[in-house]
């Protein structure tokens, strides 16, 4: 049904496990760690510009906030024409609140294409995850012996026999059994590193807010209930898959941090443009403004 999502992302990652096995050798597992890694890298990098430009809007937004609450105020009596003004507002100063949306709706999809693919290499067992679709069980047998994607059957093997640490990257904590405990010490940290990286780019976040657009709702929610799913969740996915957590919250706790600085030093500079042409204007000590 999404194979428009899960053959890119299968195709990125053949890419990155074919260069590095290339090095490491095929049955590496530190290949396969390194192309989950990489792939993450990849997609986050080719979105850059995007969050940027999302980074820009809401601070646009915020920048625009009393003014639209005056636009609340002045037209609470006509949702229409209410309506209407802010979106000129947003327009006039350049905030597309559609394109802003874009790297969050593009990070699902990527999500789901690499869950899929990543839980494809073992079909031993049905799962029914939408929006993955419901997928027969095969034996042991027949799953190694059936591509996934542009993995062919040797990859699919290689992937299944591949380990971070001594735990099998398809293993889940939950589901480890008898590999529990090997499966726990590289889990366990993993997930709570996620949590912290997620912890604190939502701190980040909520900081460059007024206090007029803070929800406390939304903020207990993102400083502490998504960190602490991070951690309970986890314990339900693939090792594979905590890594691609973990290399995606702390791409995005490094990113945020970059591109604040940068949306900071471009306001400065801007209200120092602003402050300069304003003091050309102003008339000089000891002369008489012109009159017009």
């Amino acid at each position: 049904m999404l194979d428009f999502i899960y053959y890119p992302v299968s195709a990125i990652l053949w890419v990155w496990h074919t260069a590095f096995a290339a090095v490491l050798g095929p049955v590496s597992g530190l290949a396969w760690v390194l192309a989950v890694i990489f792939l993450v890298l990849t997609l986050r990098a080719a979105l850059f510009l995007p969050f940027l430009k999302q980074a820009r809007t809401q601070a646009a937004m915020q920048r625009l906030q009393p003014r639209v609450k005056a636009m609340q105020q002045k037209y609470k009596d006509d949702p229409v024409r209410r309506n209407t003004e802010i979106q000129q507002l947003y327009k006039d100063n350049g905030v597309n609140l559609f394109a802003s949306l874009i790297p969050m709706i593009a990070q699902v999809f990527v999500f789901i294409g690499l869950f899929h693919v990543l839980r494809s290499f073992d079909r031993t067992g049905t799962f029914d995850y939408l929006p993955f679709g419901r997928t027969a069980a095969m034996t042991p047998e027949q799953n190694a012996a059936t591509a996934n994607y542009l993995f062919g059957p040797s990859d699919v093997q290689s992937f299944l026999h591949a380990d971070l640490f001594g735990a099998p990257l398809s293993a889940t904590f939950a589901g480890a059994g008898e590999l529990a405990s090997t499966v726990a010490l590289v889990a366990l940290p993993l997930m709570l590193i996620a949590a912290v990286a997620t912890h604190f780019t939502a701190r980040a976040s909520m900081d460059r807010q007024t206090g007029a657009t803070q929800l406390p709702f939304m903020r207990t929610l993102s400083l502490w209930v998504f960190p602490a799913a991070a951690i309970l969740g986890g314990a339900l996915l693939p090792v594979a898959i905590l890594l691609y957590f973990v290399t995606n919250n702390a791409w995005t706790l490094a990113q945020q941090h970059f591109v604040y600085r940068r949306l900071d030093a471009e306001t400065a500079a801007e209200a120092k443009r602003v402050a300069a042409t304003r003091a050309d204007a102003a008339p000089k000590p000891g002369v008489k403004p012109k009159r017009r």
